[in-house]
């Protein structure tokens, strides 16, 4: 791999316990890396804590990522934990300002692997132009730690045109997914503990707030409710929803987009590509008037290109979600229980 900035100069290669934990090594891998390559203003403090300000009402997030492999196709733990964190506070209708970042080292990460996921964080941050504000790092002893857990936590301003709620959910709304399902889940298993398939898909990892501004910018509140499908996929969140809304959910299989090698590898290992996490992809509920015209401007935005109405809220069934299979049959959704793919962000 090859990285967009340079490694500072070190003396020790591996993160190590010791002297070093909460003291010197600890010191200065913070002042000549994390402070150093992420710097802002408000970080440039070195306090604990960051003073803010805000014009309005204001979306909070916090998140922790303990993926394995830390480095996956497609990015790794730095990268998904602050796409993850930004599209938390997306799909809550809110413009991503403020991260913090907390990093749980095991002793004998590389520095070199621990430089990677930094860059990685810094480059999602600048895309997603959000600044880290505060953070903290500890060290815990080899095999207590997998290599590197991350903890993030999100502040963001709420758009003035949002009004994103459960309570604005109801019949007749069409639901949308933005992009091709359980893309990440495939991804990370095709790498995983002797499950790997000759496949080049990649995680679907990617901020999605500058789709979703745009978005309300356009719709405002036409949008009823946005999620993010990762843990449990579209299946999980469509019988969250059903269930706080005492609604139902009728959904067409033919339209729920699959990449075919995604579909291939389900097949393979009998998976069903409902219940397989994402990470670049949202769910939308919204008025059926604006609809197609959602639908067609999220196909021009990024990450949009495969938009689709997948289903709608219905009356009937409340708490169920219901789908209409290729060939017509209609079976249950139920609410996956346990985990397909632990670990899987």
């Amino acid at each position: 791999m090859i990285l967009s900035c340079p490694m500072p100069k070190l003396d020790f290669d591996v993160i190590t316990l010791g002297h070093g934990s909460g003291g010197i090594l600890t010191h200065k891998l913070l002042e000549a890396g994390v402070f150093d390559l992420l710097r802002n203003p408000l970080l440039d403090t070195h306090h604990d804590g960051a003073m803010l300000t805000f014009g309005g009402p204001v979306a909070f997030t916090t998140d922790s990522y303990v993926i394995t492999p830390v480095f996956f196709p497609g990015g790794n733990i730095g990268e998904l934990a602050v796409n993850g964190t930004v599209n938390d506070l997306a799909m809550c209708g809110a413009i991503p300002r403020y991260l913090s970042l907390s990093f749980i080292l095991e002793e004998g990460l590389t520095m070199t692997e621990f430089w990677q996921v930094l860059v990685s964080i810094k480059e999602a941050a600048e895309r997603a132009g959000v600044q880290v504000v505060t953070g903290d790092t500890k060290v815990v002893e080899r095999g207590k730690g997998d290599k590197l857990f991350i903890n993030t936590s999100g502040l963001g301003e709420v758009h003035p045109r949002a009004a994103i709620s459960s309570r604005r959910v109801q019949p007749g709304d069409k639901i949308i997914v933005s992009g091709p399902v359980a893309t990440h889940g495939i991804a990370i298993m095709s790498v995983r503990e002797g499950l790997a398939f000759d496949t080049t898909l990649e995680s679907d990892t990617a901020p999605l707030n500058h789709t979703v501004r745009a978005l309300l910018d356009e719709f405002g509140s036409g949008i009823h409710l946005l999620r993010d499908p990762t843990r449990g996929g579209v299946a999980t969140v469509l019988n969250e929803i059903a269930r706080d809304t005492k609604t139902g959910v009728d959904i067409r299989q033919a339209a729920i987009p699959v990449l075919d090698e995604v579909m291939g590898a389900c097949e393979l290992l009998g998976l069903d590509p409902l219940y397989v996490a994402n990470e670049g992809v949202f769910l939308a509920l919204v008025a059926a008037e604006v609809a197609d015209r959602f639908v067609g401007m999220l196909q021009s935005l990024p990450y949009g290109e495969s938009a689709a109405i997948i289903g709608e809220v219905v009356a009937a069934h409340p708490g169920q979600v219901v789908l209409t299979s290729r060939i017509g049959g209609r079976r249950v959704v139920n609410m996956l229980v346990g985990e397909q793919l632990p670990r899987i962000c």
